[in-house]
């Protein structure tokens, strides 16, 4: 089986790929809120690189009333904690430099909390970039629904699977949402 570090080389290879090949993703993401399921407070996150663009999809819930907030790093090795924010609000960057409500935003506890990803399977597997903060999020929230969010080409057959790694309720993609299926 291939390793996790050989998968990420690989799934960011990908990612990069998708992303240049898709340049409308973020808009048809946005087009998928219907599929989503609902939640009082969800945890987005801004994208990084080619992650793809949640910014339409958060200026989508923020118009249907839905309150939104970000991750933020205060501690390395630590959860991630989330800030109230609405997209037109300041940003500032946190511990790990990613952009950020500001320290005044409210800390807030999401219903949903969706993820960037390297790579995805059809059983909530996720790969991420590697430093655990998503998987001790989860940890640390067991009741918000755990969604990734990727482009659909960035699917795999199976995600190699440790014990501290959380699988996720389900995938958004530009294409719609899926929720996970039972792991074998």
């Amino acid at each position: 089986m291939i390793s996790k570090d050989e998968m990420r080389r690989a799934a960011r290879a990908l990612r990069r790929r998708l992303a240049a090949e898709a340049l409308d993703a973020g808009v048809r993401l946005a087009e998928q809120v219907g599929g989503l399921p609902k939640a009082a407070m969800s945890a987005l996150y801004l994208p990084v690189g080619s992650e793809l663009d949640t910014l339409p999809f958060a200026r989508r819930l923020a118009g249907l009333g839905r309150g939104l907030c970000l991750p933020v790093v205060v501690e390395a090795g630590m959860p991630l904690v989330f800030r109230q924010w609405r997209p037109q609000d300041p940003l500032q960057p946190d511990l790990q430099g990613i952009a950020a409500p500001i320290n005044i935003a409210p800390e807030v506890t999401p219903d949903l909390i969706l993820t960037p990803l390297l790579a995805f399977d059809a059983f909530g597997g996720r790969l991420g970039q590697g430093g655990g903060y998503y998987d001790r999020t989860f940890a640390a929230h067991p009741d918000a629904l755990r969604i990734g969010v990727a482009y659909a080409g960035q699917a795999v057959a199976r995600v190699p699977m440790e014990p501290h790694d959380i699988r996720l309720h389900g995938v958004l993609t530009e294409t719609g949402y899926t929720p996970a299926r039972k792991a074998d």
